[in-house]
């Protein structure tokens, strides 16, 4: 974990005693309020690292020069469609793909987690004032409303600059746009907080970690579902791949007002289905803490 990712989580809990009421502190009042606080410290520690974060896009500019070189040599003809992506439909979709893994950054909200549990901070982080999984999700948004911006900015420049625009792209349809992301990448946190969680009952979560990332990263982000078999589509569609990276990144390449509705839909379902898994999990793991006495 990185010094400003370690400096806002250490800080970020405390400001919340500092900033709210006692009520809220005593588990009274506004329940939102306390994580719509957490969010704000985290937001406010990570603009005093913008520059690092800028670091990154280096590593953003490589790989997306380097799939813009392969799909060029991939389409014979810039006529050619391939399952039904144009060449500027098909590099676009890498680079919003790539744009929400680099600008959200998830592997830190697994990670930290883990240390949590493996460090023994759980203890302390569950008698604060608010949930623990919750205070985690405000933190990591906080993270990425920061990084996310800064990396949709350069993948602009560089698409438009590299490739051109995003055929029939719409400014009008971008609040959709934003939103399905803003779920995506809460979907996507949801469940590596759900596999993090292991760490109760497990050693070590990493390798399921790495198993999920990987099967984020090859179906959905790096290639759209359509390039796979028919006969494989649909099981990809049941799976948090469809919300998390195909979906939001499909739609901004080729917007559908049916298609935005039925991927909202299904991002609806998984977040409540994976909130109510984390909260479970969650429960679990810390009844068998007390149990064997923290």
């Amino acid at each position: 974990m990185s010094r400003y990712e370690n400096s806002a989580v250490s800080n970020a809990g405390d400001m919340v005693k500092r900033r709210l009421p006692g009520r809220l502190c005593r588990g009274h009042g506004i329940p939102g309020r306390k994580y719509g606080v957490i969010y704000r410290a985290v937001l406010m520690e990570n603009l005093q690292y913008v520059a690092n974060m800028a670091l990154g896009f280096f590593g953003y500019f490589v790989f997306i020069y380097i799939f813009i070189k392969l799909w060029e040599y991939m389409y014979r003809t810039p006529e050619e469609l391939i399952a039904g992506y144009s060449k500027e439909q098909m590099i676009w979709y890498v680079m919003m793909t790539e744009m929400m893994w680099f600008g959200s950054n998830a592997s830190a909200v697994g990670r930290q987690v883990k240390t949590d549990i493996r460090g023994g901070n759980i203890a302390y982080l569950m008698n604060k004032p608010y949930h623990y999984t919750l205070y985690i999700l405000a933190k990591y948004t906080g993270e990425w409303s920061i990084r996310l911006p800064m990396y949709a900015g350069l993948a602009v420049v560089i698409g438009t600059v590299m490739v051109g625009a995003i055929p029939g792209f719409r400014l009008i349809n971008v609040p959709a746009m934003a939103l399905c992301i803003m779920f995506g990448l809460t979907i996507n946190a949801v469940f590596k907080i759900c596999i993090s969680l292991l760490s109760f009952w497990i050693e070590d979560a990493t390798p399921f970690q790495w198993l999920y990332d990987k099967l984020i990263l090859v179906v959905g982000t790096i290639f759209p579902i359509e390039i796979f078999p028919r006969a494989l589509q649909p099981f990809f569609k049941l799976t948090p791949i469809y919300t998390v990276c195909y979906g939001p990144a499909k739609l901004i390449v080729d917007f559908q007002p049916a298609k935005c509705v039925e991927i909202l839909a299904a991002q609806a379902v998984y977040l409540a289905a994976g909130c109510g898994l984390m909260f479970f999990v969650y429960r679990k793991g810390v009844k068998k803490l007390y149990v064997n006495g923290g």
